[in-house]
């Protein structure tokens, strides 16, 4: 008998791979996926597209085999746990968080679910609200082989266009994605920096992001664009990339897990700095590229540049 897939999570990332999943549940004759949100409002368009509302996380818990969350932390995704421990039994159910969490958050959650004979999946993506939206996420997997065995075919050209498997410790596919943030979040930083330069200097923005995706390629060429185009203090109705709030979260995280190793991450912290300046300045709808509004204030530039179209 086909399982009953849930979704909890509907924020700009989870939207898209829902709609992908019911898609995709639809398309092969499927049960629909049941869905739940804390503004279930968001979820109309999977409710459309012939998804399942469910009032509450519990209820989601009950009605599904299989359940996916797309959060924004750890003390939301530790939430989340403490409820469904609440609900009758959850032998047999799978769980499979998406979200980026500290490895101790995904070793832990792990081993709360397994004391009640569940099973824990800690599969992180990579990829911004429009890869999500294209179905072409990476999944860093982590979790029990047959449990993963089980879901790949919900996630593998329906919601990614490639699974990276890294074994049953969770706490694996916890560090790849933190340290994926790491190289994104120091890339943006250091762009950022050499358009302060380009600016100061008359160089201009356009002839140093010509230069980067001939030198470096498209990705770093995106990555300065969410600066030239003025994306990185995006207008409320566009809203973020990725979110400054969260960049700052999976900072702290990256600088935590450093300590603890011995290690540390001057870059990091210079834009954990410079993005919390960012958020204090002009507000939470911020990308994490906002790093460049703090980095042209220190150089005595304006916070928003001139393609900026929204300002607060």
């Amino acid at each position: 008998m086909a399982s009953n897939i849930g979704w909890f999570g509907l924020g700009s990332m989870g939207l898209h791979m829902a709609l992908n999943l019911q898609k995709h549940l639809q398309g092969n004759s499927l049960p629909p996926l049941h869905y739940s949100n804390r503004s279930m409002s968001k979820g109309q368009p999977l409710q459309d597209a012939g998804a399942i509302p469910e009032s509450d996380f519990e209820s989601l818990v009950q009605a599904s085999d299989i359940i996916f969350t797309m959060i924004s932390d750890d003390a939301v995704l530790d939430s989340l746990i403490t409820r469904a421990l609440t609900t009758n039994s959850l032998a047999g159910k799978t769980f499979i968080d998406t979200s980026t969490i500290h490895p101790d958050t995904a070793a832990a959650t792990a081993t709360r679910l397994a004391e009640k004979g569940a099973t824990f999946i800690a599969a992180p993506v990579f990829g911004a609200s429009t890869v999500a939206e294209a179905g072409k996420l990476i999944f860093a997997v982590a979790g029990p082989a047959a449990a993963i065995q089980r879901v790949e075919p919900l996630i593998q050209d329906v919601m990614g266009r490639r699974i990276i498997r890294l074994g049953e410790d969770v706490r694996r596919s916890s560090s790849l994605k933190i340290c994926g943030n790491i190289l994104v979040i120091s890339f943006m930083e250091v762009i950022s920096e050499a358009h302060i330069i380009a600016e100061k200097t008359g160089l201009g923005p356009a002839l140093l992001e010509e230069f980067i995706g001939d030198m470096f390629g498209p990705v770093l060429q995106g990555y300065s664009a969410r600066i030239t185009s003025g994306s990185y203090a995006p207008s409320p109705e566009k809203g973020p990339g990725f979110a400054a709030a969260l960049a700052c979260k999976d900072m702290r995280h990256a600088l935590a897990i450093a300590g603890a190793n011995g290690a540390s991450l001057p870059t990091v912290d210079v834009a954990l700095g410079r993005l919390t300046a960012a958020r204090e300045y002009a507000g939470e709808c911020l990308d994490s590229a906002a790093v460049h509004g703090t980095a042209r204030r220190e150089a005595g530039l304006g916070f928003w540049n001139e393609a900026c179209t929204w300002r607060n």
